[in-house]
């Protein structure tokens, strides 16, 4: 009898030596056995983490409510009997791609009230024996069309309570087990083989174009697929909001067809005006309009629906001034393309006979200045581009809040200049679409003052784009500086008032003239000048220097001037050169 008393507690010994952990569990956490196995039940505990040493004899494993965050890698894997696994009510926001790692045993893997906003499908891969998953109250918005091709074997999905809101028909047309039921050609599950259920009620279907494939298979599912809930409702666009996927047709998606019932239009000055666009697109497209004052002036725009597919948007001008003539384009466009209509707004001329309240309306739509009146403008070119620059300047004024300025451009010999009115607190002008090998005026005078001396930048531009670009400068600058030509690089200002000038600004200017035509008297008998940009920008400068006599003969006369502005410009530095650093 004690012989076989010491052996049955010699083997009782030995079985514990081999197997510790299978007394263990986890702190605040309960360890059962059944007929199915051993079983972990960790509920609202404050583990924030999966634990390292969870014990290797669980089938299955039930944490919730436990403050979890994420899944790491690895993170059950030695647990490789693992069945079953219940993660619940966590606040878990990342899935490792290599967290189901050594579970080829797990058959069930539960996640609902979670916060995942996207599933690693890939990490399926380590888990071949899948059949039940539940995602349901998580934030998922995406689901690929690859996502179900890792689980063979899966009968049970539960995408319910999410975010999704387009998906495509080919997600389910991957799913393997519903393809090889399909494929047998029965509508009834053979024996053996199990129903395949699909959960995807409350979610916020988008109802549009999108959609369309994935609405016609909802409407096509029959066994062995079933639904938890046949009933899908659309939550947009508005006017399907409340809908079932029974009870709407949807077309096919295209890009946007943009219209105008008026491409050009005629009104008069003081005018409300009313641009309307009627856009045509599935699924709705994004609209807005383009002007050329658009960063000045906001004008309203508004949407409204026509039907499912056509959308009016109108740009509302409440009173037209000189300055709103011109081209506004309304773009729209989806992702499948986009679509564009312009609309030309000109303003009823006015005869030279016509009342004096004709004439004041064709003025420029902000107080007039003093023809008078003078400011100190500082100017220069603060961008440049292959085809284009971009201008800026600073003002000096007693009431900048309400100071409108005049950009006079055009080419440099030409009379005839393109106006554009510039707003309070604005002080950049981008130009665009220049002509190569082309001489430019650019000036910036007070309200709707003409250009004066000082308050102009003549530049040319470059005679190719394979030239430009071997070039450190795109476009070169040539800046009339007290009766001279000063080439000035990009970052630094030109002195651009009259009172900015002393007298021997003006002799230097006539000693670099000088040395000018002395340079290109013997590029001409070398044979060297050519038609390229140095040389044009060469003659530009004998047309600038053959002035600089005159000029200064005009600075003389203008001395006493010059000293009753001086005080005006006394927080400016001066320099002798005309030009400084930025």
């Amino acid at each position: 009898m004690a012989a076989t008393l010491y052996s049955v507690l010699t083997i009782a010994l030995l079985f514990c030596r081999v197997t510790p952990g299978s007394t263990s569990c986890l702190p605040g956490c309960s360890c059962t056995n059944d007929n199915l196995g051993r079983s972990l039940l960790c509920m609202e505990t404050a583990m924030g983490r999966i634990p390292d040493n969870v014990p290797n004899d669980f089938s299955k494993i039930r944490i919730e409510n436990s403050h979890l965050t994420e899944l790491p890698r690895g993170s059950f894997s030695k647990v490789s009997a693992l069945v079953s696994l219940w993660l619940n009510f966590n606040d878990i926001t990342l899935m490792n791609i290599k967290s189901l790692e050594g579970l080829t045993n797990l058959t069930e893997l539960r996640l609902q009230g979670n916060k995942l906003r996207s599933v690693p499908w890939t990490a399926f891969q380590d888990t071949p024996n899948l059949k039940i998953l539940d995602l349901k109250h998580n934030r998922l918005d995406v689901l690929p069309e690859s996502a179900l091709r890792q689980l063979p074997g899966l009968t049970y999905l539960d995408l319910s309570f999410n975010q999704l809101t387009v998906i495509s028909r080919d997600v389910f047309l991957n799913w393997p087990l519903l393809n090889t039921q399909e494929r047998k050609g029965g509508t009834e599950p053979s024996s053996g083989e199990a129903n395949v259920v699909l959960a995807l009620h409350d979610n916020p279907w988008l109802c549009d174009c999108r959609l369309k494939g994935f609405v016609e298979f909802i409407k096509s599912v029959s066994p062995p697929l079933i639904l938890m809930n046949s009933y899908l409702m659309c939550t947009g666009p508005s006017s399907r909001a409340g809908k079932f996927f029974h009870e709407v047709g949807l077309k096919t998606c295209m890009k946007p067809e943009a219209s105008a019932s008026e491409s050009n239009m005629t009104v008069s000055l003081g005018d409300k005006v009313i641009l309307r666009c009627l856009v045509k697109a599935r699924p709705d497209p994004a609209i807005h309009w383009s002007y050329s004052l658009k960063i000045i002036r906001g004008f309203t725009v508004s949407e409204t629906r026509v039907d499912d597919e056509t959308i009016r948007s109108q740009l509302v001008i409440p009173s037209l001034h000189l300055a709103d003539r011109g081209a506004y384009t309304c773009f729209a466009n989806n992702f499948i393309g986009n679509s564009s209509v312009s609309v030309l707004v000109n303003i009823k001329s006015f005869n030279a006979s016509s009342s004096s309240v004709g004439a004041a309306m064709s003025l420029p739509p902000f107080p007039l200045a003093s023809a008078d009146e003078n400011v100190y403008i500082d100017i220069r070119i603060s961008k440049q581009t292959v085809y284009g620059i971009t201008l800026e300047w600073y003002a000096a004024t007693d009431n900048p809040a309400e100071t409108w300025f005049t950009i006079h451009l055009g080419k440099y010999h030409s009379d005839k200049k393109e106006l554009t009115y510039i707003g309070p607190g604005i002080n950049t002008y981008s130009v665009n679409d220049l002509l190569p090998v082309t001489k430019y005026e650019v000036c910036v005078t007070l309200k709707n003052q003409m250009p004066r001396a000082g308050q102009c930048i003549v530049f040319v531009t470059g005679s190719d784009i394979s030239q430009l670009e071997q070039r450190e400068k795109l476009i070169h600058i040539i800046v009339i500086v007290c009766a001279m030509v000063l080439a000035v690089p990009v970052g630094m200002y030109a002195c651009t008032t009259d009172t900015r000038c002393k007298f021997s600004c003006l002799d230097r200017c006539t000693e670099q003239c000088k040395r000018r035509r002395r340079q290109e008297k013997t590029l001409r008998t070398n044979g060297e000048r050519q038609g390229t940009f140095d040389s044009l920008q060469a003659a530009s400068d004998e047309g600038l220097c053959g002035d600089s006599e005159e000029v200064m003969k005009k600075r003389s006369k203008s001395s006493d001037e010059k000293n009753n502005h001086r005080g005006k410009a006394q927080d400016l530095p001066e320099t002798t050169t005309g030009a400084k650093l930025y």
